[in-house]
C-alpha cells in the first residue's frame, strides 16, 4: 500500500501520521502537535544545535548521578491520539524505578515525561502555545523551554492540570521538584557558560534532597539491572 508522503499542516491520527512517517525514510524529525504535522527547518548553530546541545549536557550530567532516570534527544512520544511530539530533551524515570511512562513493543514511550524542554527560537509560539497544551492535557510534570533569541528560560511546573512557572530560588536558580538536585542557573546556560551550569548542579547534588532521591530510587529499582 502506498502512503501520500508527509506535508507541514497536514491533519492526521496518529497512526495515520506514523505510517506516513515511516515510510519517508531519511527524514529525521516530524511532530504531530494537536493533530497538525510539523515539519523541521535547517538548524542554526546559535539558535539552536549549540544551545541544544548544552541543555542535554545538563541533563545527562544529572542522570550520571541519579539511578533509574533516562534522558532523551529528538525521541518521539506517544502523547495521545493527536500529539506525537520530538521534544528537543525529555527525562524520564525509568517505569522499574516508578515512572509514570511505558516504553511499548516498538520501543517508543508512551504517555507524559516527568520532564521536556524545548530550545525555541523560530518555534517559539508553538513550543508556548500548541505543545503548551498538549504537555499540560498529557501531564508532564515539568516543562522547560529555552527562548534563545530572548536569552530566558521558562520553567513550568504541573499543579492540579494546569502549569504554573516555577519560582526562582533566592540564588536566582530553578531548581525542580520532580528531579531533586536537577538545579540550573538560567543566566550562566542563556550565556553560554556551561562550567557554572554544571557548577551549579553539582551544588545541588550535594543537598539532602537528591541523597533522599537516589535512595528512593534505589530501593524501588531494587533487583533490576540498573539499580546500581
Amino acid at each position: 500500500m502506498t502512503f501520500r508522503p508527509l506535508e507541514a499542516g497536514d491533519q492526521l491520527s496518529r497512526p495515520e501520521f506514523e505510517r506516513r512517517f515511516e515510510t519517508m525514510h531519511g527524514l529525521k524529525k516530524a511532530e504531530l502537535i494537536e493533530g497538525e504535522v510539523y515539519m523541521p527547518s535547517p538548524v542554526r548553530w546559535n539558535q539552536h544545535a549549540g544551545p541544544h546541545a548544552d541543555f542535554i549536557g545538563w541533563l545527562v550530567h544529572y542522570r550520571a548521578h541519579t539511578p533509574g532516570i533516562r534522558v532523551g534527544d529528538n525521541g518521539s512520544i506517544r502523547l495521545d491520539m493527536e500529539n506525537e511530539p520530538q521534544p528537543d530533551a525529555a527525562m524520564i524515570i525509568e517505569p522499574a524505578f516508578g515512572g509514570q511512562v511505558t516504553l511499548d513493543a516498538d520501543d517508543y514511550v508512551v504517555g507524559g515525561p516527568e520532564l521536556t524542554g524545548e530550545i525555541a527560537a523560530s518555534s517559539v509560539s508553538i513550543d508556548l502555545h500548541k505543545k503548551f497544551r498538549a504537555y499540560r492535557r498529557n501531564q508532564v510534570r515539568e516543562y522547560v523551554v529555552w527562548r534563545v533569541l530572548d536569552r530566558a528560560i521558562d520553567w513550568f511546573v504541573q499543579r492540579e492540570g494546569e502549569f504554573e512557572r516555577l519560582p526562582l530560588s533566592p540564588a536566582g536558580q530553578y531548581q525542580s521538584e520532580v528531579f531533586p538536585g536537577l538545579w540550573l542557573d538560567p543566566s550562566a546556560m542563556a550565556l553560554g557558560d556551561l562550567a557554572k551550569v554544571l557548577q551549579v548542579v553539582d551544588q545541588g547534588f550535594a543537598a539532602p534532597a537528591h541523597a533522599a532521591f537516589v535512595a528512593h530510587l534505589r530501593n524501588r529499582g531494587a533487583g533490576r539491572p540498573n539499580s546500581s
